[in-house]
Order: structure tokens, then C-alpha cells, then sequence
């Protein structure tokens, strides 16, 4: 038995248990990952996030992020900025913009006067082999067979892989039956976040994403970063997008091309703590 202490964070309502490892490496299985994202059973989070010393030159720390059914995944958009929060309240740096390795590349988030936090999300992704996605013809928009019907989906990555399907009424979209289906869809080798936008305006959307080894959070930063993608491409959107989330809104800018994507958005504790763990297990 060891006991972990954690702080229990929040960006948009998608909640987080952070871990310090910068003093001491930190390895947990599995099992021990599940059981801190247990709800009922543990401290209960969308994904576990660590914070590690750097290894790339020019980076000030590695961000690792693993989803609640312990598998670890390139880069979650709403956890950066509870990483800068997390880092600068510990005083592991003085720094107000950073540089954060994560296995969907270097991304740089900023701590802003008003308390929000800013971050680089990078460019976009297209290329399918790269998202990755099996693709039967170029182009953003694909057709995929799900539970009997063809969905119509924007592919793509911002560091990890978004499937953004159109919908009038996000309240009234089929997220609970088909988002697995998507997620798991056999055209996504390393599965897929599901996402359903509906267009309010030309600067505002609603969105729900049924998130890769998550299910449905009450938001997703990279997931909104991807919709606001697929809606300026396809004609439907404005730079700045208001990106209205079920657990709070953010703000995603893109000037197109190969510029890279900002996301603005809060970014909060809500309490610290331990909990002892089985080693191990």
C-alpha cells in the first residue's frame, strides 16, 4: 500500500487528477490509473494528468495524460491549461508561458492577467495516415458506416484524432448510442474522439465529444479546437469561435492554413488530498 497525494482539478467541467513527479519518477498500472479515475471507488476524473521534468532541449516539462480506462493518450487541450495552473501554484516555474512536451508534440501554454490560460494547441492535422484514419479518398469530410447507417465526419488531429459530425441539435444528438461505436470505429487504428457540433453562428457553436477511453466529458479542449477547424473549412465559421461546452465555453482562434490553433478557457482547483493505493494492483 503507498499513498499518492493528487490535486483534483477542472477546465470546462472535463476534471482531472494531477500528479507531481517532478521530484521522484512515478509509475502506476493500469489497475491503479482505473482506480483513481473511479468516480466511486477512487478520487473520479475524466484523465489522470503528470507532470514530469522535460527531456526535450527547450521544453520546461513533459505533460503525460492518461484516460480513465488507464491507457495514456497524446494531448488533451483542456488539461494543458490546468498544467500551467498546476505548475506555477506548486512554484515549479516563474514562467507565464511554457513549453510542454506530450506525445502529440510541444505545445505552449500561457497564463493570462485575467486568470484564464491560453494555449498553442499547434496546426491541425489532415493527412489520414498521420491522424491516423484509413481513408477511402482525399479530403477532410468522409463517409463512415455506423450501427447501419452513414455518418458524415470532418477527419482530422490536433494532436490526437477527431471524428466532427454536423448536427441541428446537440441535445437531441445520438452521442449515447453511437459514440462507441465511432470511438471504435475499425477505420480508426488508434480509436477516435466523437464529436457533434451544432452551429449557432458564424462565431459561436455548441459541442458534445464522446472522448477516446472517457466517454462523454462535459467538455474537450482538443475537441473544440477540431470542430472550430472543421467549421472554418467548411464555410461555416469565423475565427474567434465561441465554443459552448455543457460544463462552460471556450474560446478557439485559428487563422487558417498551417498556423497553429489558440484555445482560451478557465482552468481551476478544487481540492487537494491522498489517497493509498494497492501496489502494484
Amino acid at each position: 500500500m503507498s499513498t499518492l497525494r493528487f490535486a483534483k482539478m477542472q477546465g470546462a467541467g472535463n476534471d482531472f487528477v494531477v500528479l507531481d513527479a517532478t521530484r521522484a519518477p512515478l509509475a502506476l498500472s493500469a489497475a491503479q490509473l482505473r482506480r483513481l479515475a473511479d468516480r466511486h471507488f477512487g478520487v473520479g476524473c475524466d484523465q489522470i494528468l503528470v507532470v514530469e521534468p522535460a527531456r526535450a532541449p527547450g521544453a520546461d516539462f513533459r505533460y503525460r495524460i492518461f484516460n480513465a480506462d488507464g491507457g495514456e493518450v497524446e494531448q488533451c487541450g483542456n488539461g494543458a491549461r490546468c498544467f500551467v495552473k498546476f505548475v506555477h501554484s506548486r512554484g515549479l516555474t516563474a514562467k507565464r508561458e511554457i513549453r510542454v512536451e506530450t506525445l502529440g508534440g510541444v505545445i505552449a501554454p500561457r497564463l493570462e492577467a485575467d486568470g484564464e490560460v491560453s494555449v498553442d494547441m499547434g496546426a491541425p492535422v489532415f493527412e489520414p495516415a498521420r491522424v491516423p484514419f484509413v481513408a477511402e479518398h482525399a479530403g477532410l469530410v468522409h463517409t463512415l458506416e455506423v450501427g447501419g447507417r452513414a455518418v458524415e465526419v470532418a477527419v482530422l488531429s490536433m494532436g490526437n484524432p477527431h471524428a466532427v459530425q454536423l448536427v441541428p441539435d446537440v441535445d437531441a444528438a445520438p452521442l449515447a448510442s453511437e459514440g462507441t461505436l465511432i470511438e471504435r470505429h475499425a477505420r480508426f487504428p488508434q480509436r477516435v474522439n466523437a464529436g457533434y457540433m451544432q452551429v449557432l453562428e458564424r462565431h459561436a457553436i455548441r459541442l458534445r465529444v464522446y472522448e477516446r477511453g472517457a466517454g462523454e466529458t462535459l467538455a474537450c479542449g482538443t475537441g473544440a479546437c477540431a470542430a472550430v477547424v472543421a467549421g472554418v473549412l467548411r464555410g461555416l465559421l469565423d475565427s474567434p469561435v465561441a465554443v459552448h461546452a455543457r460544463g462552460g465555453t471556450l474560446t478557439i482562434s485559428w487563422a487558417g492554413g498551417d498556423n497553429a490553433v489558440w484555445m482560451k478557457g478557465p482552468a481551476e482547483f478544487v481540492f487537494e488530498g491522498a489517497i493509498e493505493l494497492q501496489d502494484g494492483s
